[in-house]
């Protein structure tokens, strides 16, 4: 039986945090928060705000200068838009090169961006390394798959006035923050992107006509991971979007008879897109912008209540109107060689992508993207133009 290494990384520290890693999460007291608005009092918010700053105080802490000097970078180090979502070497501290009090630390960092949801979705991720070592017959002790194999690194300091980011990454996995210190950012997170979030497979189950060939091993019957389906909301809510689109509407939501063989954006620093195509929320009937901003809200419940409904409020004064909804490829989920979908969300301000191509649909990439300040660029850009540091 498969050894669960994952298990003594986040197991014993989710049991004392009350969370688990369920095959499909449900939903959380924070996602109840984020429907019902802004009921929240400000100290409530304030708190949040400085939490983040705090907690990774308390990380930094914990670790010797030699760690330290790995899991440390300066603000304008170019590294902090270095990113990979395949197996891949990466910088910073991983989580296997910690001990017990530090892997705490960490996760309880991990904690302050994400809502029950989003940290679940995370470690289910994580924990899927070793549903990949038993797939792909690699040993107990293999690095190649390796559920401590995800770092954590800090750009700049928490203990400064200056403003500072973080991220966790690792094979389908980021989370990257922006944080503004001092006076008058109080701790404020300012950014919240990219965030990538990606499963293989996408479900752990041989369903009849199921084309992957792979969920034919009798040995993953056996395994705690069987039955998962990560991203069963993502897809669900997306289909049950389109099943309500008019043949008129068709002619503006499907961008392309087959669906794309990776998110189009990839992992570059810059994202732009030459066009917004798809279906404005604008033209949508009261039924179809209910089932559209569901999906939306899907997403932005990753996040801290605080930080979804930051988002949100960002993308309202934007013009929800102008957000789109596009779709390539299968318009239904019949299973069979050669399927896969993709659709995605589009405004001037967010970009969210869904696919779900590879391993005959049964492989799913999902990111949301910040078109006006991922990596918070935009407060980058005014730290750089009011100091003495140079922009990477």
């Amino acid at each position: 039986m498969i050894r669960i290494l994952f298990g003594c990384l986040l197991a014993g520290q989710m049991m004392a945090q009350g969370v688990s890693a369920p095959s499909q999460p449900k939903p959380s007291q924070s996602q109840s928060s984020q429907r019902s608005g802004s009921g929240r009092s400000s100290a409530a918010n304030q708190r949040g705000k400085n939490e983040m700053t705090q907690v990774a105080q308390a990380f930094l802490a914990t670790l010797s200068a030699e760690q330290r000097q790995q899991a440390v970078f300066p603000l304008d180090d170019p590294e902090q838009f270095v990113w990979f979502y395949t197996p891949h070497e990466r910088k910073g501290l991983p989580l296997k090169q910690m001990n017990e009090n530090q892997r705490k630390a960490a996760l309880a960092l991990l904690k302050t961006g994400l809502s029950s949801q989003g940290y679940d979705k995370a470690a289910t991720i994580m924990d899927m390394e070793n549903v990949l070592r038993v797939i792909e017959n690699r040993p107990p002790n293999d690095t190649y798959r390796d559920p401590n194999n995800f770092y954590f690194t800090i750009f700049g300091s928490p203990d400064s006035e200056n403003p500072w980011s973080w991220r966790l990454n690792g094979h389908h996995l980021l989370v990257q923050f922006m944080v503004q210190s001092g006076p008058s950012g109080q701790g404020k997170v300012v950014a919240q992107t990219p965030t990538f979030f990606g499963i293989n497979p996408g479900l752990l189950r041989n369903d009849p006509g199921m084309a992957d060939t792979r969920m034919g091993d009798p040995r993953l019957a056996n395994l705690p991971q069987y039955g998962t389906h990560l991203f069963k909301q993502e897809e669900d809510k997306a289909f049950a979007l389109l099943k309500t689109i008019t043949p008129e509407q068709l002619k503006q939501v499907v961008v392309a008879p087959v669906a794309y063989p990776e998110i189009l954006t990839t992992n570059v620093r810059t994202v732009s897109m030459e066009k917004m195509d798809g279906l404005r929320l604008a033209d949508m009937t009261p039924n179809q912008r209910t089932l559209f901003l569901d999906l939306l809200q899907t997403y932005l419940t990753n996040y801290h209540v605080t930080l979804a409904n930051q988002q949100m409020d960002k993308l309202k004064k934007d013009g929800l109107d102008n957000l789109r909804f596009a779709w390539a490829g299968d318009l239904t989920t019949q299973l069979g060689t050669g399927k896969g979908w993709y659709y995605r969300i589009h405004g001037p301000t967010i970009l969210i992508e869904y696919d779900n191509s590879q391993n005959n649909a049964n492989h799913v990439h999902t990111v949301v993207r910040d078109l006006t300040s991922d990596f918070g660029e935009d407060l980058l850009r005014e730290h750089y133009r009011t100091s003495n540091h140079t922009k990477p």
